[in-house]
């Protein structure tokens, strides 16, 4: 599996997104890896538009989520195997059975609050897109990170780069 980084570009107009998807394809970057973002609506169908995960901070959200309910399961867990309510007497694995429902429900709670925020990673390119220009997120394989770049900024003068991502996400 090769490892990819995140190419960020802002163009300004539909036609020059187009030209920046035939170049992609024809430097052997698969469909799958690139992405458009735009204001709603205002996206063409044949473009490429970026996902549910890539436009909220659903991912992020369920991280921090996962880590706070997590500490929150292993105190509670703590207190309820330390001092247990009634006579009842509890094994040490409360703490883990705690534990994991916390950094569930963390996740579940935090991922659906997260849902409806924009993605944080993308908050520098939100003038733009209300502007009507397009963002297009391109996972590029590590070996051609440079070549890709030197080849839009070649063939593509209207494009602006955006930076990168040190590593894409997991799943999106």
């Amino acid at each position: 599996m090769l490892t990819r980084r995140r190419l960020y570009f802002v163009l300004p107009d539909t036609d020059s997104a187009h030209g920046m998807l035939n170049e992609m394809l024809l430097a052997r970057i698969e469909i799958k890896h690139i992405h458009f973002l735009g204001k709603r609506g205002a996206l063409p169908p044949d473009l490429p538009e970026a996902s549910f995960l890539q436009k909220t901070d659903i991912v992020h959200g369920a991280q921090l989520g996962m880590g706070i309910g997590g500490v929150a399961g292993i105190i509670g867990g703590l207190l309820i195997w330390r001092f247990p309510p009634g006579d009842i007497s509890l094994a040490p694995v409360t703490v883990l059975i705690a534990a994991l429902f916390g950094a569930l429900f963390g996740v579940w709670v935090s991922s659906m609050a997260a849902s409806s925020i924009p993605n944080s990673k993308l908050k520098p390119f939100q003038a733009d897109i209300e502007q009507g220009r397009l963002l297009m997120m391109v996972d590029v394989p590590m070996l051609q990170v440079k070549e890709i770049s030197d080849l839009i900024a070649q063939r593509h003068p209207e494009a602006v780069s955006g930076g990168f991502e040190p590593t894409i996400p997991a799943f999106p």
